[in-house]
């Protein structure tokens, strides 16, 4: 397999630019893994990349309830797309 194919996975910690770049490859990432046609190191290094992209695309979501708690002074309100 090229090197090249492996980039995306090697960097484990990096973070991405945003939430929805984060989505984008954790959506490419579950693709290779669910064809089985990565061999099993860069299985693992795959799995661990997701798992850094999961915990960003978390704190990233808890950033943003934390700013709408604070703008609505502390209670989330009902969403209604009335």
């Amino acid at each position: 397999m090229p090197k090249a194919k492996n980039v995306a996975i090697a960097d484990i910690s990096t973070p991405p630019d945003s939430y929805e770049s984060a989505v984008a490859e954790l959506e490419t990432l579950a693709v290779a893994m669910e064809s089985g046609q990565l061999p099993l190191g860069e299985m693992m290094n795959g799995y661990r990349r997701a798992s850094f992209l999961l915990e960003f695309c978390r704190k990233q979501l808890d950033e943003v309830e934390a700013q709408i708690r604070a703008l609505d002074d502390g209670q989330i309100k009902q969403w209604s797309q009335d």
